[in-house]
């Protein structure tokens, strides 16, 4: 993609001096809290302290009323934390506190995050140059600390490296942008897909620096088992993926009883070789470890397996929740709006809204 043309900067985006500290930046940094727990909250309180010195910090908190009540109690004065608008209707809780906490921002710059991502500095100064010119950015993530399962998680993110880039549980948006197309569907499964094929839809122009990297805290091992078929499930959305993945499980098997263990040491060698290519791409060694690429051919495995469990799945049910729309559908759907309506979404019955 060429590189857009210079945009002037809005009114009022010049970094602010805060006494003792570095300037802060002209950018609202928004965190959909949806899980409803109370995991960590000193770990994640002294990161949106760190945070608060730096940009302007909006909580969309989705959890029940006494965990919302402990939370508002913590974080007084601290940032601003609000309820998703009620108002905002979609299965997709995600998607509401984005709508919310985007609607509510104060900057032009608008970075939303989930709960296990963390900024730092130099992360949020170049994703906040990099929207100056783009209207998405898309950053890639890696882990840290990394136990086993982040570890074979890795995996899938060096092959989607080498390919292009990594889905990140964080993007930043222009807010003009998102207000202007009217934000995007909160009743899909992947939040983040959607968002991407949204702006794509609407004309906007994405950045996808291979040498952007923003940590990223793995996750639990009981969560990490939860998400392996919902994880495949996206794959719905991206046919070509699907199909590759769900060739993976009969080429192995067919090896197998072909007696040529020859071929399955020769995939798993190129499954390395090609992950080897997407660690050091844009100085990608220096934030994962020479040993991710030999996770490439266990996640790959799996996710020949979980593929074929995600299609029974959608199948046997007569379908599951959408976990994306299509570019062409979404320019199909995409209509007009007032730049300042994010109504889109608002006050719509879910079963009568055509795909």
């Amino acid at each position: 993609m060429s590189a857009p043309a210079a945009r002037p900067v809005p009114v009022g985006s010049r970094p602010t001096a805060t006494p003792g500290g570095p300037p802060r930046l002209p950018v609202e940094y928004v965190l959909p809290l949806c899980h409803g727990d109370d995991d960590g909250p000193d770990e994640l309180t002294g990161y949106l302290r760190t945070l608060g010195r730096l940009v302007d910090v909006t909580v969309v908190d989705s959890s029940p009323p006494e965990v919302f009540a402990r939370h508002a109690a913590r974080w007084h004065g601290l940032l601003r934390h609000l309820p998703p608008d009620p108002t905002v209707h979609g299965v997709n809780a995600t998607v509401r506190a984005v709508l919310t906490g985007v609607a509510a921002a104060r900057h032009e710059h608008v970075v939303i995050a989930d709960d296990d991502v963390r900024y730092d500095e130099a992360g949020l100064r170049a994703v906040h140059r990099l929207l100056d010119t783009a209207d998405l950015v898309r950053p890639q993530h890696y882990f840290h600390p990394l136990p086993w399962h982040a570890w074979w998680d890795t995996g899938r993110t060096l092959l989607n490296r080498a390919f292009g880039a990594d889905r990140p549980g964080t993007l930043a948006v222009r807010r003009s942008t998102f207000r202007a197309m009217g934000g995007y569907d909160p009743d899909v499964l992947f939040e983040n897909l959607e968002l991407v094929r949204t702006v794509r839809a609407y004309g906007g122009t994405e950045a996808s620096p291979a040498w952007l990297y923003v940590r990223r805290l793995p996750p639990g091992v009981a969560h990490f088992r939860r998400q392996r078929v919902r994880q495949a499930y996206d794959d719905l959305a991206r046919p070509a993926r699907l199909l590759v993945a769900l060739a993976v499980l009969p080429g192995a098997l067919a090896a197998v009883l072909a007696r040529r263990p020859g071929l399955l040491a020769g995939a798993a060698a190129t499954a390395v070789a090609v992950a080897e290519v997407g660690r050091r791409r844009a100085g990608g060694s220096a934030v994962f470890p020479p040993t991710t690429a030999l996770a490439a051919p266990f996640w790959l495995l799996e996710r020949g397996v979980c593929g074929w469990l995600a299609l029974a799945r959608g199948v046997g049910r007569g379908g599951v929740r959408l976990p994306a729309h299509s570019v062409r559908a979404l320019r199909r759907q995409l209509t007009p709006v007032e730049p300042s309506d994010l109504t889109r979404w608002i006050r719509a019955d879910p079963a009568t809204r055509g795909r």
